[in-house]
C-alpha cells in the first residue's frame, strides 16, 4: 500500500517486501499510540513477514509504542529465536500468546492484543459484548471466549486458546482483554477499531441507562448489508491508509 511502504531508509539486507511489512506494522504501532490504546511498554501487535513461512514481526520490549519504527522491529521465529540480529529482547507472554496463532492459523497474518480501558471491562462481565449498539451488532456469533488463566507465559494455555477460538477469529480474553487476527493489517486494524468503539459504547450504554437488546433478525440484516458501505480497496485499506496520513503529519520517524 502506498502510504505504508516508502523506502526512505530501507536497508539493504532485507527484501522489499520485508521493509514495506515493517513500515506498514511500525505505522500501526504509531496510530495505537496516537489513538490511546498503547500500554507502556506492554501489548503486541505483529506481523508475519511476507513470503517467509515460520518469520513474524514484534515490538521491542522496552519500548513506548511511539518509539517503534520500522528498522527496531524485532524479526522471530515460531520458537522466539531472534532472526535479525536485534538488541531488544521479546516480551515472553507476547511471543507465548502470538507465535501458537501465527503457527497453527495461515490466515493470521497479523495478530492484536489490546488492554484498552473499555476492552477490559467488558471482558471482565459476565455478559461479554452485547447486541445493543451500531457497532457490537456486527461482532455477534463472531467471538470466542477465554478463561483468564494468568498471565500468558505457559505454553499448554496455547493448545486451550486454539481449541476456544475455533473458527472464530476475535476473542475476549476473559478479565484481560482482546484479541484480534486478520489476513491483513489494515483488516486487523478495522476490526479493532470497532470492537473498541462496541466496547466504549456498551460501558457507556450501562452507565446512562437500561440498555436495548438488538433483535437477531435485524442483527442478521446488518451483518449481510455491511459490505455493501466499504470503498472496493480491500479490507480496512481506506481506514488504515487515513491514519496514516494523520500520523505522518505528526511524526513519520516511524518510516525509517
Amino acid at each position: 500500500m502506498a502510504t505504508a511502504a516508502r523506502t526512505t531508509g530501507q536497508r539493504p539486507e532485507m527484501s522489499a517486501t520485508e521493509w514495506a511489512a515493517r513500515q506498514q506494522l511500525a505505522a500501526c504501532y504509531r496510530i495505537f499510540d496516537h489513538l490511546g490504546w498503547s500500554e507502556l511498554i506492554y501489548n503486541h501487535i505483529t506481523l508475519r513477514v511476507p513470503e517467509e513461512e515460520n518469520a513474524f514481526l514484534i515490538n521491542p520490549f522496552g519500548l513506548l509504542y511511539g518509539e517503534v519504527t520500522a528498522s527496531n522491529l524485532v524479526k522471530i521465529d515460531m520458537d522466539g529465536h531472534v532472526l535479525d540480529g536485534s538488541p531488544y529482547p521479546v516480551n515472553r507472554a507476547g511471543f507465548t500468546q502470538h507465535s501458537v496463532f501465527h503457527r497453527h492459523l495461515p490466515d493470521a497474518h497479523c495478530i492484536i492484543h489490546t488492554h484498552t480501558t473499555a476492552g477490559m471491562a467488558v471482558s471482565a462481565t459476565r455478559e461479554g459484548l452485547t447486541p445493543t449498539n451500531f457497532y457490537a451488532a456486527a461482532f455477534i456469533g463472531r467471538i470466542a471466549y477465554h478463561d483468564f488463566e494468568g498471565v500468558t507465559i505457559r505454553a499448554e494455555e496455547g493448545e486451550r486458546l486454539i481449541a476456544h477460538l475455533g473458527e472464530r477469529r476475535i476473542m475476549m480474553l476473559r478479565n484481560h482483554g482482546t484479541l484480534v487476527m486478520a489476513q491483513s493489517l489494515p483488516e486487523a486494524f478495522l476490526i479493532q477499531w470497532m470492537l473498541q468503539r462496541a466496547c466504549e459504547i456498551q460501558v457507556a450504554t450501562g452507565a446512562a441507562g437500561t440498555p436495548v437488546d438488538i433483535p437477531p433478525e435485524v442483527i442478521a440484516v446488518h451483518q449481510r448489508d455491511l459490505s455493501g458501505v466499504q470503498l472496493p480497496l480491500g479490507p480496512g485499506v481506506p481506514d488504515f491508509e487515513a491514519m496514516v496520513r494523520k500520523i505522518d503529519r505528526i511524526d513519520s520517524s516511524w518510516r525509517d
